[in-house]
C-alpha cells in the first residue's frame, strides 16, 4: 500500500483509531520503566507512542504516512510528551542493531509474506539483548468478525507463527483469545486476537 492510501486514511480530523493505548499494550505497563528506549513500529497516529511516553519512556515512533505523524505530533503535544517521530517505510527501513529495550508491534498487519519476514527479522535485530517484544495482531478468524485488520489471511498471525519467529526467546506471554475491541471506527467489535510478550536472550 502506498504512501497515498495511509494519508487519505488518516486524512479527517478524528483519530479513526482512536487516542487511547492499546488495551493489550496498557495491561503490560509494569515492563515499562522510564528511561528506556522503545520503538512503536507503524504507530499512526501515535496512540501507542504517546502512551508509552507518558509511562517515561523515551520513544522512537515510525509510520509510513506523513498525515498520521502530524496527528500524533498534535497528541504528543496535548498529552505534555515528547516523541522522536520518523516518517518510514518498514519493509525498507535500516533497522538499528540492539538499539532499543522495548519494541511495541499493534497491528502491524499489512505486509503479507514474504516482506512480513523482513519486518520480524528487523524486531528481533533491532531489540536489545533482554529486551521486550509487545505483540499483538488478528488471526486468521478474523476474516470472519471483519472488524478490522487486512481482508487476507495470509497476514494474521497464530500461535505456531509468532513460536517459529520467537520460540528461541523467553515467551513470557502467548494467548490467543476472542475479545470486544473499541478502538476508534477502524478496531471495532468482537475480534479475534493473538497477543505475545516475548524478551530477547541476554
Amino acid at each position: 500500500m502506498s504512501s497515498d492510501f495511509w494519508d487519505a486514511r488518516y486524512a479527517t480530523e478524528d483519530y479513526i483509531f482512536g487516542t487511547a493505548p492499546n488495551v493489550f499494550l496498557a495491561s503490560q505497563a509494569a515492563l515499562i520503566r522510564p528511561g528506556m528506549r522503545a520503538l512503536a513500529i507503524a504507530d499512526g497516529e501515535g496512540r501507542n507512542g504517546v502512551w508509552l511516553a507518558e509511562q517515561g519512556a523515551r520513544v522512537h515512533a515510525i509510520d509510513f504516512s506523513a498525515a498520521a505523524l502530524e496527528k500524533a505530533r498534535k497528541l504528543a503535544a496535548a498529552r505534555g510528551v515528547t516523541l522522536d517521530i520518523e516518517q518510514a517505510d518498514v519493509l525498507n527501513w535500516d533497522w538499528p542493531e540492539a538499539a532499543y529495550d522495548l519494541v511495541a508491534a499493534i497491528f502491524i498487519q499489512f505486509a503479507p509474506p514474504p516482506e512480513r519476514d523482513r519486518i520480524i527479522a528487523g524486531i528481533r535485530r533491532t531489540l536489545k539483548p533482554g529486551g521486550v517484544l509487545i505483540l499483538q495482531g488478528y488471526t486468521p478468524k478474523q476474516i470472519e468478525f471483519a472488524t478490522g485488520g487486512p481482508p487476507s489471511a495470509a497476514n494474521m498471525y497464530t500461535a505456531e507463527l509468532l513460536r517459529g519467529w520467537f520460540g528461541d526467546w523467553e515467551i513470557l506471554h502467548l494467548n490467543a483469545h476472542e475479545s470486544v475491541i473499541s478502538e476508534g471506527r477502524h478496531h471495532h467489535g468482537m475480534s479475534a486476537l493473538i497477543d505475545l510478550v516475548a524478551k530477547k536472550p541476554v
